[in-house]
Order: structure tokens, then C-alpha cells, then sequence
């Protein structure tokens, strides 16, 4: 059914018979239409048209609205993964046939209702995969341009978000067409927010005053009536944090009323009022959701308004809502909070442009970086957590099950006919072999699987003597799209296979050692390998000033322990209970080591064993002894932080063993990390690491990263936050190399039994990364400053406003020990051999 308004003011009734007018239209479509064109035809008549046509045009004045009825058979229907649009034309013509007026629109045919705990579309219960979006340019803020609309929707299918909630006003009309020609679902939501009134005592709240009733339904009409033709919008919102009246009531009764083929939705009075058809919360943690979910009273589907708020560096945890929405009847997805970064580009004093936000145009008061969330910079760059966003969103899923992979098509409505697939084996972190996957056709909603006996690279893993082997699945599109090039990867994933070995403990083989010789002269001690290497242990310290390698110096100030991060976004949340205020409040980021021993334990020829204990204390408090037996923890321990043994191993064969023993004062919060810090020389800028990459990755965000060996100049792994903070980390990393241009460096990597580091470098320390506000106020520092993380915690998001990193992604304050190798590479070795030679086989 089509309605149809005529404009009389448009008609001369003088010269035209009104009732003699006729109305027709016809429904084209435009997939056909293309493919006409581009073989030659353009011929109307053979693109079958289905024509509407009324009675007759009644004669008389006033409002003429028209009802145009017809049957269109087996019409292609319209979804996020099958966009499918047919062009509606109406005509008005006189008795004689002469056109007086043509119109014509896109038109997607769907249908959308709901099951139990289920939103369904086109009788399918599609998952949201989904983001909010604040209409917003660098350059000219909320003035959008139809560009970078297109922008953003090809940055969305590309990183396999199907679905926008529009915050929290409607948007653009062109951005409505743009999502229905793209396929994108919406939500569509009334420019309605009380936000912030809930704190007046003084006036009756306005979604519960009748004389703004009025107000608030012409909002609702004028979005409804405005676009109710676009088949992209799935629901409609009532607004955004205006808690909830008999107001909203009305507005929820007129839209029942008036579209009853959408749902609604709001969330304001805790998300499950009688005016949602959606149990749509916003920040819910996964076990409450989880729990909503299981309620047998609850027969809505709950879809999350706001979650994982991508403030700076954050969105930790959002593989933890997929594991949940994946597995859960009744979560049916949500949406991120949000897509882009809200600053805008300004020019400072010194000529240079950067991002400004709150605060930087003279404006008070203001919400400083509050409005910097997005998964993209303002210029829709990436921010690297866009790759995990990709990762947890990606509807073909693999999955390792005992002795088979299994593949997962979770898409609703189409097959991997279009996908390509295949197989990479990487042995610790050398590639073994790759190829196609021969995968017969998977259908929506079906799995194929794929015994490890009969794989094709089943015979390449059985006769590798790799410590760890990973197998990665990829699928990739063989034809292009209106978003995307043929290759383009749609889903990657990577499985970590049963070890065809029992692991061993890491060991140095001592093949081929020189002598050693050592030399304690006042502070300093001296170990020396002939004229290959030296080592210089400042006793004060009890750490190592100096390591030179054939005139190459390797490292320029001491290997330390640390503890402390700069505060990111979300570990400033929560004001005096946020992660960065407990810190502060001990001393976390004021920490002093007071040596309390340094000395030679034991020494062969070939190697020499110095150990130290460091007592942390904050630095106003005073610690004078040296001798470790004077450390009275009865009388002391109050005002220690941490008690730190460290062992060096110092070894002919030029490695360097370092053994941690960290014991934390158990009345700390929760630590940022457990680690050590060391700088390395500007030229070591090559950086080489075995780990996840090749993007920042951390311990609660790193699904979408893979495990190989990636190359990177320390200036391009900074990830330039807006306001700066921790960044730039990899997670699980086995070994790490920073290298000059010759070849010259010093390789690290865990050793013994210790689990893989946390790694970062950075020419921006992290006092330096802690005080600036801007990202172009960071200057660089004389070395290059690296963390090597034994723990690192969690950047958690499930908000910013509250402590968020889940428990297992916590750093407690209890003992922790482990080992890490250092060794000076030369260029005649490559990093693969060195740690090659601490593999037991």
C-alpha cells in the first residue's frame, strides 16, 4: 500500500477536471535495472513494473490523500545483509494522458516483528552489531557532509557493524537513504533529553508535566512522519535519559498506533517500561544482562542502547558481552558508545593543528574530553580498538572443539557462496605452510566442520617440533561490493593447536661460553667477556648502568621494577574510587627504590651471580640500611610498598637472566602492573617483536589480535591519543628485539616458566604520557623508554565513569615471580635463533 498526499495548491481547478485526474505508481527494481543498463537496455517497459492505480480523484477541496494498492509476488526483501531496493515512481495525469507531475523514491520491502525474546526481520532474529553515532565533522561539526557520511558507512560495513543507533536526534535525510542503499539497520531516535533535570526539586519533571505533552509528541510526529519510508529503521526511540512519564506513554501509544510494523524503544525508567518493546539498558554489566535474559518473565529481547564505552584507550571486555550475546537466547546484540571522536581541528599559538575539545575555545563551563568516545579519531581514523570491535563482531566464527574446527555461518540470510577460505600454520611464530580451505557451501545459520586428522595442514603439524603452533582461519570476499574490494577480509581467526610436545621450561644452553671476568672497584661492578662485552652494576642502585656491546651501548639507564602506568580514561572514572585516584593515594606513581643489598652470590668462569633486594617506599619516606638482615618487617612492612629479590645471571655466552621475586604490601589496590622498565639508545628503534600484533593490543583486548612475529619503528607503534595515557602496548609477547640500523641491539624474552610480557616502547615516558593533557604537547625524550610487563591490568570499558576492569583482568597485590632473558643480538644473528636456543626440543 502507498499514500499519497496531492498538494491542491499546485492545481488549477479552473483548467483542470480534478475528477478526471489519474494517479499511478510503479514499483522498479533496481538491481534489475542495473543490469539492464550495463548490457544496452533501456527499454522501462521490460523492468515489469507492478502498477497502483485508484479509482479516481474526488472531486472537492481540502486534504486529498489517496490509498494505492497492489500485489508485488515474491518481492526481494530488504535487509543489512541483502539491501535490496526498488525505485517507486508516482505520476499524475490529466484525462488526455499528459504528465503533470512525476516523484519518485527508494523504496525496501521488510518486515519487522517480534517472538518471544526475539526482534525478528524478515522472520529472522538478526543480532545487532551495532554503534551510536552523534552526527559530527572535524572541520564543521555538526554541519555534516553527505561525504563523510559515506565514510563512516563504508567504515562500518568494513569493520562488520550492521546496525546505528542515531544519538540522540534525527539526523540528516540523506543519511537515512545512505543506510537503506548500504544496509544498515536503525534506530531512529526523537530529539528528546532531560538529562540532568532528575537534580531539581524545584519543578515537576517534564516527562510527567502535561503542558510539555504537546511539545514531546510534535517531536515523535515530526520524526515519524518524516521518515517512515525507509526501510532501515527498525525501531523507534522515544528519546534519550529523559526518565519516564505518562508522557511517554502518549508518545508510545501515538506510534502503536500510527506504525505498528516497528518497534519501540526507550530506555529512560530502567529500560523495561510498558513503551519499549526492548529491553534496552545502557552499560549493564554482562552478568546482569545475562540474567535478564534467563528471566522467564521477561519475553522482550534485550539489545543494549550503550555499551563499551570507547573513551581514549578502552574497550576491554567486549569479548566478554559477545561470549555472552553469542551463547544466551534473548541477548540480541547492542550498540557501542560511540563511533567518532567529537573534537574539531584548531591551529595553536605555534602554528601547529591539533584535536580541541572542551575547554580549548575559551568556553566555560565544559566537559573537557567527555566528548572524545569514538572508535575513530575525528577524521575516521581507526583507533586500534576498531580491529577488536571487527573481531567480536565478524559473523563467521571458528572455533576449536577437542579434534575438530568447527566454522560457524552466523549470518541470517546468506551463504559463504561469496567467501573464499583458508588456512595459515605458524610454528613459533615461522610460517609452516598455507593454502585454500576447500569448504563446501555453509548456509545461514549452519556450521561446517573440519577434522584436525584429515586437515590440509594436518601433515606439516604433526612433523613440526615447534613449541606452539597456530593455525589461522580466514575468510575473505571473492567479488567486490558497494563498500569494499574483492579480497577484503570479512573474518580472521586464530586457534592455537594441541602441542605435539610436552612443554619444558625455557634453559640457556651453554654451547661454546666464554670466560667471564669480574671486577668490584668502589660502587661499581665490572663483568667482563674478553673484548666482546661489558657490564656495569651500580651497587647503590642495584642495578645495571651500563651494557656495551663491540662499542654499541645496549642500555643507558637501570633495569627497574615498576609498577606504575599513566592513568588512561576509564582508570580515571570514579573520582576518589577510581583505579588512578587509589594509586595516587599510594604512591604508586611516587615510588623510590632504597637498595637494601647488592653483592656478587656466586661466580664460575662462566658465569656470575649478583643479586639485589630493593625495599619501595614512597618518596618522602626515609630508608637508610643496606644490609638486608636490618629489614625488621614487624616494625617496617607498614610503610613498605613492595619488598622486590632480584637475581642477574650473567652467563659467557653473553645472556643476561634476570629473576624477579615481587612481594606487594597486600593493603595496595589492585596494581597497573608487575614489571620492569629499562631505556634503550634513540638508534635501537626497530622494534621486532613474537606476540599478538600488529596493532596495540591488551590483556582484555586482544581477540582480534594474532600471534606471529611483526616489525614496527617505535614512532609508529604511539597510538596518538587525544589525551594522552598507557598506550601502545602488545599483549603476549614471547620476545622482543630492538635493533639500530645495522643490526645491532638487545633481544628480550620470557624465560623458565614465566608466561608471556606485556610490551611497550616509547619515546614518550610515562611521566611524560601522565602529565600532558594533548597528545601535540608530548615531548619526546632523549632514549626510548620499554616496559616489560610480567602482569599488566585490563583496560576495562564497560564504562568510564566507574572501576570496570573485570576481575580476571586485575592485577591483585600478592607475590609474583618470573624470569626474563636479555642477550645482545648482533647482526649476524637472527632473533628466531636466539630464542631458539632456550627451546628444549
Amino acid at each position: 500500500m502507498v499514500e499519497v498526499k496531492v498538494d491542491m495548491a499546485q492545481v488549477n481547478s479552473e483548467e483542470i477536471n480534478l475528477s478526471s485526474l489519474t494517479m499511478e505508481a510503479a514499483l522498479y527494481d533496481n538491481a534489475e535495472c542495473f543490469v539492464r543498463e550495463n548490457s544496452g537496455v533501456t527499454n522501462s517497459s521490460s523492468y515489469s513494473p507492478v502498477y497502483l492505480k485508484p479509482k479516481s480523484l474526488p472531486s472537492g477541496v481540502g486534504f486529498r490523500g489517496y490509498h494505492l494498492n497492489g500485489k508485488l509476488d515474491m518481492p526481494k526483501l530488504w535487509s543489512s545483509e541483502h539491501p535490496n531496493l526498488y525505485t517507486l515512481v508516482l505520476t499524475l495525469k490529466d484525462e488526455t494522458g499528459k504528465l503533470l507531475d512525476c516523484e519518485s523514491c527508494q523504496v525496501g520491502i521488510r518486515q519487522v516483528s517480534r517472538s518471544h525474546k526475539q526482534m525478528l526481520v524478515n522472520g529472522k532474529p538478526v543480532v545487532i552489531r551495532g554503534v551510536n553515532r552523534h552526527e559530527h565533522h572535524p572541520r564543521t561539526g555538526k554541519t555534516n557532509l553527505e561525504a563523510c557520511m559515506i565514510k563512516d558507512l563504508v567504515l562500518m560495513k568494513q569493520n562488520n557493524i550492521n546496525a546505528v543507533r542515531n544519538s540522540h536526534y534525527p539526523q540528516h535525510p540523506r543519511w537515512y537513504e545512505l543506510c537503506d542503499l548500504f544496509g544498515v539497520y536503525m534506530i531512529d531516535e526523537a530529539n528528546i533529553e532531560t538529562h540532568g533535570f532528575c537534580l531539581s526539586t524545584q519543578f515537576k519533571h517534564p516527562t510527567s508535566e502535561p503542558s510539555w505533552a504537546a511539545s514531546m509528541l510534535d517531536r515523535v510526529v515530526s520524526m515519524v512522519e518524516r521518515d517512515k519510508n525507509h526501510a532501515c529503521i527498525i525501531a523507534w526511540s522515544l528519546g534519550n535519559e529523559s526518565d519516564y512519564g505518562p508522557n511517554h506513554s502518549a508518545l508510545a501509544g501515538w506510534i502503536r498506533g500510527k506504525d505498528p510494523s516497528r518497534l519501540l524503544h526507550y530506555e529512560g525508567g530502567g529500560s523495561r517500561t510498558s513503551s519499549t518493546d526492548i529491553v534496552c539498558p545502557m552499560y549493564m554489566r554482562v552478568w546482569d544482562i545475562v540474567k535478564i535474559a534467563n528471566d522467564p518473565s521477561e519475553t522482550r529481547p534485550l539489545i543494549l542502547c550503550e555499551y563499551s564505552h570507547a573513551m581514549g584507550n578502552s574497550n576491554g571486555n567486549i569479548h566478554e558481552y559477545w561470549k555472552a550475546i553469542d551463547s544466551t537466547f534473548g541477548l540480541q546484540g547492542g550498540f557501542i558508545w560511540d563511533w567518532v571522536d567529537q573534537a574539531l581541528l584548531k591551529e595553536g599559538t605555534d602554528g601547529c593543528k591539533y584535536w580541541a575539545y572542551g575547554g580549548a575555545f575559551g568556553d566555560t563551563p565544559n566537559d573537557l574530553n567527555f566528548c572524545l568516545n569514538g572508535l575513530t579519531w575525528p577524521d575516521r581514523t581507526p583507533h586500534p580498538a576498531l580491529h577488536e570491535v571487527k573481531h567480536v563482531y565478524q559473523p563467521i566464527k571458528a572455533t576449536l572443539m577437542e579434534s575438530r574446527i568447527k566454522i560457524i555461518n552466523a549470518l541470517f540470510f546468506e551463504s559463504t557462496r561469496g567467501l573464499e577460505f583458508s588456512w595459515h600454520l605458524n610454528g613459533d611464530g615461522c610460517s609452516l605452510g598455507c593454502g585454500v580451505l576447500d569448504v563446501p557451501v555453509i548456509g545461514p545459520q549452519s556450521s561446517y566442520d573440519i577434522e584436525l586428522d584429515s586437515s590440509p595442514w594436518n601433515s606439516l603439524w604433526v612433523s613440526c617440533s615447534a613449541a606452539e603452533t597456530f593455525v589461522t582461519i580466514t575468510a575473505k570476499l571473492k567479488y567486490s561490493t558497494r563498500w569494499v574490494k574483492d579480497g577484503h577480509i570479512l573474518a580472521s581467526t586464530q586457534l592455537c593447536l594441541p602441542s605435539k610436545r610436552n612443554p619444558s621450561p625455557h634453559v640457556i644452553k651453554m654451547v661454546g661460553c666464554g670466560t667471564l671476568t669480574s671486577e668490584h672497584v668502589c660502587d661499581t661492578i665490572t663483568i667482563t667477556k674478553e673484548n666482546n662485552w661489558q657490564i656495569k652494576i651500580n651497587t647503590n642502585t642495584g642495578t645495571i648502568e651500563n651494557w656495551e656491546v663491540e662499542g654499541h651501548l645496549l642500555t643507558c639507564k637501570g633495569l627497574l621494577p615498576c609498577f606504575w602506568r599513566a592513568p588512561t580514561d576509564n582508570d580515571k572514572g570514579g573520582e576518589s574510587n577510581s583505579y588512578a585516584s587509589k594509586w595516587q593515594a599510594a604512591f604508586l606513581d611516587k615510588m623510590s627504590f632504597r637498595t637494601a643489598y647488592c653483592s656478587i652470590e656466586q661466580q664460575t668462569d662462566h658465569a656470575v651471580q649478583i643479586k639485589t633486594i630493593y625495599v619501595v617506599v614512597p618518596e618522602d619516606q626515609d630508608f637508610l640500611s643496606k644490609d638486608e638482615h636490618a629489614i625488621d618487617e614487624s616494625e617496617t612492612r607498614g610503610s613498605i610498598s613492595f619488598r622486590v629479590e632480584v637475581c642477574y645471571w650473567f652467563y659467557g655466552s653473553g645472556d643476561l637472566i634476570v629473576e624477579y621475586n615481587i612481594n606487594p604490601n597486600s593493603d595496595l589496590p589492585p596494581l597497573p602492573r608487575v614489571g620492569v622498565v629499562f631505556h634503550v639508545e634513540q638508534s635501537f628503534d626497530e622494534v621486532t617483536w613474537y606476540g599478538k600484533g600488529p596493532f596495540e593490543c591488551y590483556p582484555d583486548r586482544k581477540e582480534a589480535a594474532h600471534v606471529g612475529i611483526y616489525k614496527s619503528n617505535v614512532a609508529d607503534m604511539h597510538v596518538p591519543y587525544i589525551v594522552p595515557g598507557e598506550s601502545s602496548g602488545r599483549a603476549d609477547v614471547r620476545w622482543v628485539a630492538f635493533q639500530d640500523r645495522k643490526g645491532y641491539g638487545l633481544f628480550a624474552s620470557v624465560y623458565g616458566s614465566s608466561p608471556p610480557m606485556q610490551m611497550s616502547a616509547s619515546y614518550y615516558g610515562t611521566s611524560e604520557l601522565d602529565k600532558a593533557t594533548h597528545n601535540k604537547d608530548l615531548v619526546k625524550g632523549d632514549d626510548i623508554e620499554v616496559h616489560l610487563d610480567h602482569k599488566h591490568m585490563g583496560l576495562g570499558g564497560d564504562d568510564s565513569w566507574s572501576p570496570s576492569v573485570h576481575d580476571q583482568y586485575l592485577v591483585p597485590p600478592v607475590p609474583y615471580s618470573f624470569c626474563i632473558r636479555f642477550c645482545p643480538i648482533l647482526p649476524s644473528v637472527s632473533c628466531q635463533d636466539i630464542y631458539r636456543t632456550q627451546l628444549q626440543l
